[in-house]
């Protein structure tokens, strides 16, 4: 097979963790004969400094013409602390959503027995946590009409939706829901928002398609609460915008570090892949950032290119790095490896270069020599 991938690296430690999952793919590449090429873009604070532009036109175009996109992470210090600033990273992102038609998407939560003690929830209620939240990207109260009076002292943001923009994500959520274990759960305001009745709505309906698959429904404020007294109920939960980005946030924290999760944006054409975790200003260049969401984040490409073996050994090799204990400073602060070492350690596992017996003492700490 052979694909077109655009890369944007964006802010912080973006750069770091993307090449790592690139290195991932270059092993996937080789083992299972693929050819991936690469074309590097800019986006983002990284953009502005060397463009004036979050989002050049010219990454626009390499997108558009990609089979997938690669992403690391946005956002600046200079930018996040001064909000009277006119240009901003985040726009760029915003942005290539809209141009990209990205609507849908997809942040599974995974928790890994080796790391059930990290995990601010009891060991028992992370146990076989596995569900995945389908949230609608490109509508609601993050795009609507924004106005501030003259004088600065009132503002409105309109929250809209189209039963079409509900529909598309929804037909995406209950087909995963078949392929899984078969329960949607719609997370909406619709006591209170008609925009979360005309969800309501509009979910029922399509329901009647996939007798299949078990439809409830819970209010976010009692959702927010489930998702940590309970989260083993949850198999897919689909949801508007701004509900989605927080409860997403929420679930995260559930598996111990924000540095494991992937996400996939989907739409009507190229598809997007980054991890959720942001640019971590603190830690870029220090050879120490977590890099199995954006490897993750691969493994969720891969499947998007139908190469589900090739994304289930990659699954595979992050589960036994966590299990041996191969993990960066934000898992163990004090035996930590580099994420470089990570890097290097899961393209030697999909290789078969890894040996079945090899344990921690066999690995220099913080080196990537197996000795």
């Amino acid at each position: 097979m052979e694909k077109n991938i655009a890369i944007i690296e964006g802010d912080g430690i973006g750069p770091e963790v993307t090449r790592q999952a690139v290195r991932v793919l270059d092993a996937i590449a080789e083992t299972y004969n693929h050819q991936f090429d690469y074309t590097y873009c800019l986006m983002g604070a990284d953009a502005i400094d060397k463009t004036g532009n979050p989002l050049p036109d010219e990454t626009i175009e390499v997108c558009l013409a990609s089979d997938a996109i690669l992403f690391g992470a946005i956002g600046h210090p200079k930018y996040d602390n001064d909000p009277t600033a006119k240009v901003r990273p985040e726009q760029g992102l915003l942005r290539l959503r809209k141009s990209l038609q990205l609507f849908a998407n997809l942040r599974p939560v995974t928790t890994y027995p080796a790391l059930h003690h990290l995990s601010p929830l009891k060991q028992k209620n992370v146990e076989g946590v596995d569900f995945v939240i389908y949230r609608e990207l490109t509508g609601g109260i993050y795009f609507g009409k924004k106005e501030l009076n003259a004088e600065g002292t009132q503002a409105s943001d309109d929250c809209v939706y189209a039963a079409e923009e509900i529909s598309r994500i929804a037909h995406l959520a209950f087909q995963a829901a078949q392929k899984r274990r078969k329960k949607l759960t719609l997370v909406d305001k619709a006591n209170v928002l008609e925009t979360s009745r005309l969800w309501r709505k509009v979910v029922k309906e399509i329901a009647a398609g996939y007798a299949d698959v078990e439809l409830d429904f819970l209010f976010v404020d009692n959702a927010a609460m489930q998702i940590i007294l309970n989260p083993k109920q949850f198999d897919v939960i689909l949801t508007e915008n701004m509900f989605g980005d927080i409860i997403s946030d929420e679930a995260s924290v559930i598996t111990g570090s924000l540095g494991l999760l992937p996400s996939a944006s989907i739409g009507n054409g190229s598809a997007l892949f980054e991890p959720i975790h942001g640019s971590y200003p603190q830690a870029a260049g220090k050879d120490i950032a977590n890099p199995l969401g954006s490897i993750l984040s691969a493994a969720m490409l891969l499947d998007h290119f139908g190469l589900s073996d090739e994304a289930a050994i990659v699954r595979e090799a992050v589960n036994w790095t966590l299990t041996h204990g191969f993990v960066t400073k934000d898992i163990d602060p004090v035996n930590f490896y580099f994420t470089s070492t990570l890097g290097e350690l899961i393209s030697d596992y999909v290789s078969g270069r890894i040996p079945g017996s090899v344990k921690s003492e066999n690995i220099e700490l913080r080196k990537s020599t197996i000795i």
